[in-house]
């Protein structure tokens, strides 16, 4: 087990991918009107890419195309004093091919907010980092 300067656990790769599959929301971080913001999603993930369900007009929609962005999913336990935290960067891209439209609209990616939510974001994880805390 690798400790980082905190006495944090490091997760490896595969560690945050399997952590990132076992929760169904998390945050993703994009730049709007050049400032950063933060939006609360649930997602699934598919071949290790983070895949997010949307409104084709919302704001998340329109930054997030072709962008950098930064995603955060975590599970804590504040009476056990323990849980972990997964963050990746990586290039978004929206989803405009019909046959890759069909493919994720079957996936088990039901929006919470009301509306419609037709518009697939696809994050692709190009740094993947992670912590674990434990009693």
């Amino acid at each position: 087990m690798k400790l980082d300067s905190a006495g944090l656990e490091i997760l490896s790769r595969g560690e945050c991918l399997s952590l990132l599959a076992s929760t169904p929301i998390g945050r993703i971080v994009f730049t709007d009107r050049a400032l950063p913001a933060v939006q609360p999603v649930n997602f699934y993930l598919v071949d290790g890419n983070i895949v997010i369900r949307t409104a084709i007009g919302s704001k998340l929609a329109a930054a997030a195309r072709n962008a950098v962005v930064a995603f955060e999913a975590d599970d804590f336990d504040a009476e056990m004093r323990a849980g972990w935290s997964v963050t990746a960067v990586g290039h978004a891209r929206a989803v405009d091919e019909p046959d890759e439209i069909s493919r994720l609209s079957l996936l088990p990616l039901m929006p919470w907010a009301p509306g419609s939510r037709d518009h697939f974001i696809v994050m692709v994880p190009e740094q993947l980092s992670g912590r674990r805390v434990r009693r």
